[in-house]
């Protein structure tokens, strides 16, 4: 029973409601399907949100506090409805309003599309950054492209990926607000060049060049029980209103604009065009430039509005580049404040340094963005002619820094080999540049970018990712919420590094048969849900043993996929060999034109049929590929999970988040000592995870000395030999041999040590198998996990940031 004040406002939201669905659709709720229900609950809790955005914004002009605008290629946000509910802090009067009214809130949750904004863990980042700032009082907004389609819908037919459009927009996305006023032009191609004056000065001409007009659609992002709400603002491209009331048209000025049209809206068609292809490469461009200019100009409009001297821009205003998509920030800033603000360069230079900062995600050297010179100086002649002046002034310090020297010159250059180097474009041009684990750091600083961290020392430094513990654990989670509540009370919802207090109950049984019994629940919903989907049996109280990440040879799902091969191979040798029940899940999508990604995602459907089939077998042993990974597949699988598998190799992962989000629900990690892993062990013990393989030191030694060899470790290692040689024949092969990934592993001479670290790998998991035959040992090491997780939340992570990076202070909005 809701008391007085809780059902008067229950009252109130469901007559909103109901007034909703009559202006919307003019029809009784009876009569609406559950989409028509969703949207207008959706419409119904946006009235709720609008109040406080709209406090948020005049709060934040008025104080005129300084405002981040977080630039990201993707934000992969999944579902906001069951999140903004939470974040409101109007579960209960929602969830009864709709049970008065006959309507299962739990269903309408599942009418909304994940938005197809992003893809892996890039976006993911992106999406727990701006709900830590919202959440924390921080004015904080995200700043992308309104995808049309995201990047593909994964099925899986013949044990093949096969791609479909992902039209996640076909019904509209319910939470966006079009902002057509507030649109942008921004100029591709042309001619750009200085022209000589009479007086002697020097002034930019561009000409023929091409407008494309940006709109922006602005997203609530709200903040949990604070009454923030920041703005994620995607932009769409459109016809600008000029070009859309042209008057009457000859047959070929038609077709022109006709021919327009299709290459606009290619510009935000689809997340991560097929850049295999020259045409491809270009649009992918088109789409950086397109978002960081329709971004920046938006923002220097907006910081016009504070009526405040442009040279007092960086006091204000914090960009940060989500790795090198949006670099070309730096120079669209400069181009602003040099072409249309007319300040000198040297000033112009210091505020835009001063603005920016930088988050690298890789260390690896062909995942650093380079563009040929001959495919950007045409799409872009200003902004080339400003990197290249941006360039020519570097190397200028440079030499003085090292005269005489000049083969230094080479490893600093932003153009250099006909490319543009667009990692050291974002290093020169920001104040910070971090990694984002403390083993990433180290080694963009020791090796990978050594040359830069000599040159700028000042600027590099680690902010390790987190996780928002608001969606990976308080919503997906709820059983095990409502567990810690009642242990440690509701104040870590807040303050997540309190989960610590969990240690005061790793001995108390009752408590860890709760925990046990909550993770038993969450196996039963996926084994259910997986019966449904796939009409495939697994045992809820097997060993759930999940990787769930992008496809690609580094993070070796190859090897987890040999180890069951050879698994099988011995059960089928002796089916009572004693092996725990187990259950190994997979899921993740490989790049359209990424060959041997897909061809491992057909071995693993390969195996497991035989596998799952196998009537000698499978009480033992279970494979499932989940098709299509997403947010709200993962919302499942990470409560359900008793084995993280984080296998990439070392020193090759920046940092994952997956990892950090099986640990919040309290599962335990099998992995390399490799990105955030590393601080995960030295979070919960070697007790408490299974760490095994060779270390970052050791795979570099391998690469710089020369001497591993694939050949040596298949020759002595009978283990993955066999696995190696049923690729080309044996059981595994009736449908179609894998010589591509023979051959790979060899020709690449094993390029991720997969041989070499395959006996270690069968080993931990002879470790895990052992660790979960000792329930309570087991039970304890999932609590330890969790109190200790609260480190990497999020919340903690964008503290850092404000504090050490963007210099700006959580604010705390006025009483109503």
């Amino acid at each position: 029973m809701l008391p007085n004040k809780a059902l008067e406002e229950k009252n109130q939201f469901e007559h909103l409601f109901l007034q909703t669905a009559t202006i919307l659709f003019g029809r009784d709720i009876k009569e609406l399907p559950k989409v028509n229900l969703y949207q207008a609950l959706v419409n119904t809790i946006r009235q709720y949100i609008s109040e406080n955005w709209i406090k948020s914004n005049r709060y934040y002009t008025e104080h005129q506090e300084k405002q981040v605008y977080y630039f990201s290629i993707e934000f992969l946000l999944g579902r906001l409805l069951n999140c903004n509910i939470m974040n409101l802090d109007i579960g209960d009067i929602c969830y009864s309003a709709m049970k008065d009214l006959g309507i299962d809130l739990n269903e309408l949750f599942e009418e909304e599309p994940d938005a197809g904004l992003g893809n892996g863990g890039l976006g993911r980042l992106a999406a727990c950054f701006i709900d830590s700032m919202a959440s924390l009082g921080i004015a904080g907004h995200g700043c992308s492209i309104r995808y049309q389609y995201g990047l593909f819908e994964q099925r899986i037919i013949n044990r093949n990926q096969v791609e479909i459009p992902d039209n996640w927009l076909k019904n509209g996305f319910a939470w966006e607000y079009r902002k057509a006023e507030k649109e942008i032009n921004i100029h591709f191609g042309g001619n750009a060049y200085m022209k000589n004056m009479p007086d002697g000065s020097l002034k930019l001409v561009h000409e023929k060049y091409t407008v494309v007009s940006a709109v922006p659609y602005d997203v609530p992002i709200v903040g949990y029980h604070n009454d923030v709400v920041n703005t994620l603002r995607l932009w769409n491209a459109e016809f600008s209103q000029n070009f859309s009331e042209s008057g009457a048209l000859t047959h070929e000025q038609l077709q022109e604009k006709l021919k327009f049209q299709y290459q606009l809206k290619a510009i935000t068609s689809c997340l991560y065009p097929d850049d295999s292809s020259n045409e491809g490469k270009l649009l992918r461009l088109t789409q950086e430039y397109f978002l960081v200019s329709a971004g920046v100009q938006s923002i220097i409009r907006s910081y016009k509005k504070l009526h405040l001297p442009i040279t007092m821009f960086s006091q204000k205003v914090a960009i940060h580049i989500n790795d090198t998509h949006p670099a070309m920030a730096i120079a669209e800033l400069m181009r602003i404040l040099v072409d249309d603000e007319n300040i000198p360069w040297e000033s112009a230079w210091d505020i835009t340094v001063r603005t920016m900062s930088y988050t690298n995600h890789t260390i690896m050297p062909e995942a650093l963005e380079t563009w040929s010179i001959d495919m950007f100086r045409p799409l872009l002649p200003r902004i080339y002619m400003i990197i290249e002046e941006i360039n020519r002034r570097f190397l200028q310090d440079v030499r003085q820094r090292y005269p005489n020297i000049d083969n230094m010159l080479f490893k600093y250059s932003i153009l250099q080999d006909g490319l543009v180097h667009m990692a050291r474009l974002a290093i020169v041009g920001s104040h910070s540049v971090n990694g984002v684990a403390k083993i990433h750091s180290d080694i963009l600083k020791n090796y990978s970018m050594k040359q830069f961290s000599d040159y700028y020392p000042h600027k590099f430094n680690n902010k390790t990712n987190g996780i928002t513990h608001r969606r990976w654990l308080m919503a997906a989670n709820p059983e095990l919420t409502a567990l810690i509540d009642e242990l440690i009370t509701p104040e870590w919802k807040t303050h997540p590094s309190q989960l610590i207090k969990l240690l005061e109950f790793k001995n108390d049984m009752a408590a860890l048969d709760k925990l046990q019994q909550i993770k038993q629940l969450h196996k039963s919903r996926l084994a259910a849900f997986i019966k449904n989907k796939y009409d495939i049996a697994i045992d809820p109280f097997s060993i759930y043993d999940i990787q769930i990440k992008r496809i690609h040879s580094y993070k070796r799902q190859i090897m987890n996929i040999f180890h069951l091969m050879y698994i099988y191979n011995q059960l089928c040798d002796n089916p009572q060999m004693d092996v725990f029940p187990h259950t190994f899940i997979f899921g993740g999508k490989a790049a359209p034109g990424y060959h041997i990604a897909k061809e491992t995602i057909r071995l693993i459907n390969t195996v497991a049929e035989i596998v799952n089939a196998d009537e000698r077998t499978n009480q033992k042993l279970k494979i499932i590929f989940l098709e299509n990974y997403g947010i709200s597949l993962a919302e499942k699988l990470f409560p359900a999970a008793d084995v993280s598998e984080q296998i990439s190799t070392a020193g090759k992962e920046a940092s994952g988040t997956s990892n950090m989000k099986f640990m919040m629900n309290g599962a335990i990690t099998l992995g390399t000592l490799d990105g955030a892993n590393v601080e995960i062990l030295d979070a919960v013990g070697a007790d408490n995870c299974v760490i095994f393989g060779l270390n970052a030191d050791e795979i570099l030694s391998y690469y710089k000395n020369g001497r591993y060899s694939a050949w040596e470790e298949y020759n002595h290692t009978p283990a993955i030999r066999t696995v190696i040689d049923q690729l080309l024949a044996g059981k595994f092969t009736d449908n179609g041999s894998f010589r591509d990934i023979y051959n790979y592993l060899f020709n690449s001479n094993d390029e991720y040590f997969v041989f070499k670290d395959f006996p270690a790998y069968c080993n931990a998991h002879k470790t895990i198998d052992e660790k979960y035959r000792d329930t309570k040992g087991w039970l304890e090491s999932s609590l330890m996990n969790i109190a200790h997780s609260g480190i990497f939340s999020s919340d903690r992570t964008i503290m850092e940031y404000a504090r050490d990076i963007w210099d700006v202070q959580p604010i705390k909005l006025p009483a109503q």
